[in-house]
């Protein structure tokens, strides 16, 4: 038969921070092998399925070890003979030998890895790309990248509470010219950051990560660099901000902002989102508040008048998309396959997330690796929108030059 698992085979390896992830390889019966390698997040919600790590000495108790032992052991012995073209059945497969509500028995890291390569095995016995596989014969939209030029929060040992401050190509034509848009708007901010005798050098996910005076100032660099690159503010290109304010939030329903040792309230930090869309050309805000303000959340949708991406608010978690529908807490949902743990779930969320009108954000982590995975993802649901970081560093450039492979590909079948 073809199409049939026929060994599976995890290794723990490095990430982009240097710190251990599960690599896995399925080989099918006909010779197609899959493979794909997790990513790890720095700020990451409470709701997120379990990242399982050794603890002890090794790696400073960030092995993954045990995961990758589940993967050899009980996973492999599960999964051997099935269809891999199966995927939901496989992964509903896991998440039952798992047996627990965010897979913290067997680690999502164990499950994702081994999803994910049944997926690109599956793709390749059957002779079509990821994307293709994924996501059919509709499988066409390219996304605009929301690109992570400027770092800072937990991204970046600088004095800046906000954790990325990104670009949107949005008048590109097509997405070689937006990776290119971004790369000038890059290189501008670069020249700038070194005229001014400021570092030039890059945090976590490949921006710039310089010391300013505050999150206003390096919204004001950024137009300037928009500028210095030759394109409109607003018009040709706009910028959006992940705030990651969960890293802000206080017991007390306070907002404490570390860097600048602010402390605000909701109200306040609302209206100062609102003055910073009135002053910059700001069309995109993710995690403005707390991982389970809500009701915060709703109020923002209301004021901003811009998109608001839940990321974690919702962690790639279809009943906390559910409930943000109904009280209306965002307009789109960032998604991050390793907050859930399968390419079904994180499939089925975008599913979710368009049918109620929203939009879908594709999004690598801050640890990542060379797997570029995400780049056929955001293509095989049509979501329009990819964050994967900076134009710098082989981890963030691998989604991008997939991309561009991506657009060539269906330029040429095009004709």
């Amino acid at each position: 038969m073809k199409h049939i698992i026929e060994d599976i085979r995890a290794i723990q390896v490095l990430d982009s921070r240097g710190w251990p992830t599960v690599r896995c390889e399925v080989r099918l019966t006909d010779g197609a092998l899959g493979w794909a390698v997790v990513p790890s997040g720095a700020s990451t919600g409470a709701h997120e399925a379990y990242e399982k790590r050794d603890g002890g000495e090794a790696y400073l108790g960030r092995a993954v070890t045990q995961a990758v032992d589940n993967v050899n052991g009980p996973i492999a012995r599960a999964l051997i003979g099935l269809d891999a073209t199966r995927q939901l059945k496989i992964d509903d497969a896991m998440i039952a030998l798992d047996g627990t509500k965010n897979k913290s028995r067997l680690g999502a890291n164990a499950i994702l890895a081994v999803s994910m390569a049944v997926s690109r095995a599956a793709a390749g016995s059957l002779g079509i790309p990821l994307y293709r596989y994924l996501g059919g014969a509709y499988a066409r939209t390219l996304p605009v990248p929301m690109m992570n030029i400027l770092n800072g929060g937990a991204h970046a040992s600088n004095n800046l509470d906000i954790q990325e401050f990104m670009v949107r190509p949005v008048g590109a034509k097509d997405f070689p010219e937006a990776v290119q848009m971004c790369v000038h708007v890059y290189r501008a901010l670069g020249a700038l950051l070194k005229a001014k005798g400021l570092s030039t050098g890059v945090g976590d996910e490949g921006g710039f990560a310089p010391d300013l005076p505050g999150d206003e100032a390096a919204l004001k660099l950024l137009v300037e660099a928009i500028e210095r690159a030759g394109y409109r503010p607003g018009t040709d290109v706009t910028l959006a901000l992940d705030v990651a304010a969960t890293e802000w939030a206080q017991a007390d329903g306070t907002y404490l902002l570390p860097k600048q040792n602010r402390r605000m309230t909701r109200e306040a930090l609302i209206a100062h989102y609102e003055a910073l869309i009135r002053s910059f050309p700001i069309d995109s805000i993710e995690d403005p508040l707390g991982e389970d303000d809500f009701e915060g959340f709703t109020e923002m949708v209301k004021r901003a008048g811009i998109q608001v991406v839940g990321d974690d608010l919702f962690t790639t978690n279809p009943e906390r998309v559910e409930k943000g529908m109904k009280e209306k807490s965002a307009t789109a949902v960032l998604i991050k396959l390793n907050q859930i743990g399968t390419v079904s779930e994180a499939m089925q969320c975008v599913r979710m997330t368009q049918a109620g009108g929203w939009q879908a954000v594709i999004s690598h982590r801050s640890g990542e690796t060379e797997d570029s995975f995400i780049a056929d993802l955001a293509v095989a649901t049509n979501a329009g929108q990819i964050k994967a970081g900076a134009p710098a560093r082989t981890d963030r450039t691998a989604k991008y030059n997939r991309l561009l492979e991506i657009a060539d590909e269906m330029a040429r079948d095009m004709g």
